[in-house]
């Protein structure tokens, strides 16, 4: 276009609309993920906790840290300080001249759109004598006003105005930088350069290559790279591993090496101190000359683990050290279960033919150590030593001939008199303490229900089917096992009563058997067999839970086909008419039946689609409950491992699965083949 100018904004103000725009665009995110959340509702949470984690290291340590911490304060100040950058340049901006605006005559003229040329002769000497410069007004404001009367009664700053917006015809395009004044001033073009080639060619290169070296050094998980070699090193040599093997493996994790990792260190005083602790804890394979077991930084890790489990007391300097330690081996325990699940999955996937896989023994092991390490607890010891003031001494009065109770389910079934007879040794605040934690202690259910998807009869469970296996799990604190059980104890008078109500039940039953018996077979005669899901297992605080869930079952198939050719029999002793009218009422019976089955089945199948679509799209917290941990320095969520085994030949049937959202009830599906004369189980571990 003629007359077409490119021009830039060389007052800067655009630079302090962007620059409003920038820090707003940083604050107001950062304001809602970094504000510190209220502090009481933290404190009402640990006080809440205090009765039953009063104990607890990791809750002694919270509530020193919340004390000593000034990190929320810094996060309010500086989070003030970039809302107070803000609001000043929203003022500075709120108080910048608008430089592009529509032109409009009338406005100057303070006029009427539409007014006649004698309004705007008049209006306009009226305005010149009180803004003409030789009147004593303001020379720019008489201009303006000049220009726009001639816009009105000039014929061609008329047809400018209206067709351009300016009664001067078309003027330059005018572009603005969002950057000061300062930098586009040519004076000042070396010290730019040599700046943004600082920031562009030095810093930036030099950020992003150290993010990438240390991001490309740890897994998803942030766990070392090296470390998940060494895991599958170990466990594909030893495909099954005790106990002590177990530690070794985990305390040779690198991120216990200072050469790998910053927050371990290596002080002068572990050549005194370390061997000190080896002599007290006897044999610990110190003249292993693996590597990396004989390693220095291996060496001690495993000294402060097993130390750790014997709750021995160590130095203020290892005890540092050591809670380091302890608190890293969940995770990296986490990480050696993964690495033997892939294993197990390329077995599988080559037939197991010249490969190792890790024994289920393995898996189990690295869970189980993972229980102990929170417990603070050797394996060969009582799980009443779990609970506050009990020592060793005071076991004597639990192993008893006259109580016999060796674990925490032990001494939830006594009775309340009998518990508190058998802990005479505790106070009644002690007493009140042990029952608090042990009635926050969890109790598991597992619901089980098998499926065959995608097939006419999902209950019909054959032989190489793919069994979808739901297990519902449902958690409950142990107090309320204790309410239902002193609900459920009856009176002598009433067990008496009850006596005799089974027993006539029995003798009712005895005479109905043959009629019961009929009555079922001529059921299994006119519907398809279905499969019985395995009973419901529950777990209560640590431990494992096995119980049968898919296995071939011959012989109630033969007990169903002797019930028919039974029924048969019967059958051909009535007339044929009766046979034709009971063939037809049979066949009703069986097609509303089936209709019926089809109908639930496949509401049922719809409603489970929908929940794990939701499972999929919502965002669950992975805190639960606390666990009760007396030497844990870290508070740690209730996580429960997940998995089939076939106990048999000691593998994985479906990989672990890690429950780490239950609260209340947790539902979680899994596949398995159902081979013939296979024996499964399902397992929880805590």
């Amino acid at each position: 276009m003629a007359g077409q100018q490119f021009q830039y904004d060389d007052s800067g103000n655009t630079f302090f609309y962007f620059l409003t725009s920038f820090v707003g665009l940083i604050v107001i995110p950062a304001t809602y993920y970094l504000w510190p959340r209220d502090q009481n509702a933290e404190q009402l949470r640990l006080k809440s906790l205090r009765r039953v984690h009063g104990r607890c290291l990791w809750y002694r340590l919270r509530l020193m840290k919340s004390q000593q911490s000034i990190i929320p304060t810094l996060k309010k100040a500086a989070l003030l300080f970039g809302w107070a950058v803000f609001l000043l340049l929203a003022y500075k901006v709120s108080k910048l001249d608008r430089e592009y605006q529509e032109y409009n005559p009338y406005e100057v003229l303070n006029l009427d759109p539409g007014a006649s040329v004698a309004e705007i002769r008049k209006q306009y000497r009226v305005l010149s004598l009180k803004f003409h410069p030789d009147k004593g007004g303001d020379e720019a404001t008489f201009m303006r006003i000049a220009k726009a009367y001639a816009a009105l009664t000039n014929e061609v700053s008329r047809q400018n105005w209206e067709t351009y917006g300016n009664p001067d015809g078309p003027g330059a395009t005018s572009f603005g930088i969002a950057l000061p004044a300062w930098i586009v001033d040519q004076k000042n073009s070396m010290l730019v350069l040599l700046v943004y080639g600082l920031a562009f060619m030095v810093i930036l290169p030099v950020v992003v290559g150290t993010w990438w070296y240390r991001s490309i050094r740890y897994s998803g998980d942030q766990i070392l790279i090296n470390t998940t070699q060494l895991f599958m090193h170990f466990m594909y040599k030893t495909p099954n591993m005790n106990m002590k093997r177990l530690a070794m493996v985990l305390t040779a994790a690198f991120e216990f090496d200072p050469r790998s990792n910053k927050e371990a260190t290596i002080r002068p005083t572990d050549n005194i101190e370390v061997p000190q602790l080896i002599r007290e804890l006897g044999n610990i394979n110190v003249k292993k000359k693996e590597p990396p077991f004989c390693y220095p930084y291996s060496l001690k890790a495993r000294v402060l683990v097993l130390a750790h489990l014997a709750r021995m007391d160590v130095s203020e300097e290892l005890e540092e050290d050591q809670r380091f330690v302890v608190r890293k081996s969940p995770a990296l325990l986490q990480e050696m279960i993964n690495v033997g699940c892939q294993l197990t999955m390329m077995a599988n996937s080559r037939g197991g033919m010249s490969f190792h896989a890790p024994r289920l023994v393995t898996i189990e092991n690295c869970m189980k150590l993972t229980q102990m390490i929170v417990q603070g607890l050797q394996e060969s010891k009582s799980p009443l030593l779990q609970l506050p003031h009990f020592e060793e001494e005071h076991l004597r009065y639990c192993i008893s001939k006259k109580y016999k109770v060796r674990s925490l389910q032990d001494l939830v079934s006594l009775k309340d008199s009998d518990r508190r007879s058998m802990l005479r040794f505790l106070g009644e605040e002690k007493y009140d303490e042990v029952m608090a934690v042990l009635g926050s202690f969890p109790s598991i259910t597992m619901d089980t229900k098998l499926q065959v998807l995608d097939d006419e009869d999902s209950n019909n469970i054959t032989a190489g089917s793919i069994v979808t296996v739901t297990v519902t799990l449902t958690r409950k604190r142990m107090a309320e096992v204790f309410e239902k059980e002193q609900e459920s104890t009856p009176c002598p008078g009433e067990e008496a009563q009850a006596d005799s109500s089974k027993t006539k039940t029995k003798v009712w039953q005895n005479k109905n058997k043959g009629a019961k018996k009929t009555a079922k077979s001529k059921k299994k005669k006119l519907t398809k067999k279905k499969a019985t899901p395995a009973p419901a297992k529950t777990k209560q605080a640590n431990g494992n839970v096995a119980g049968n869930v898919i296995a071939a079952k011959e012989e109630e198939d033969e007990a169903s086909d002797k019930g028919s050719e039974s029924d048969e029999g019967e059958a051909n002793k009535d007339s044929p008419s009766e046979r034709d009218e009971d063939s037809d009422k049979q066949s009703d019976t069986e097609v509303d039946e089936m209709g019926g089955d089809d109908e639930e089945e496949w509401e049922a199948l719809q409603q489970s689609i929908q929940r794990r679509e939701r499972a999929l799209l919502e965002t669950k917290s992975k805190v639960t409950h606390p666990v009760y941990s007396l030497y844990f320095p870290e508070e740690k969520q209730e996580w429960w491992w997940l998995y089939i085994a076939d106990r048999r030949d000691q593998t994985l049937v479906s990989m672990p699965y890690h429950v780490c959202t239950l609260k209340d009830t947790e539902e979680v599906s899994f596949a398995v083949h159902n081979y013939p004369y296979w024996s499964y189980s399902l397992h929880i571990l805590y």
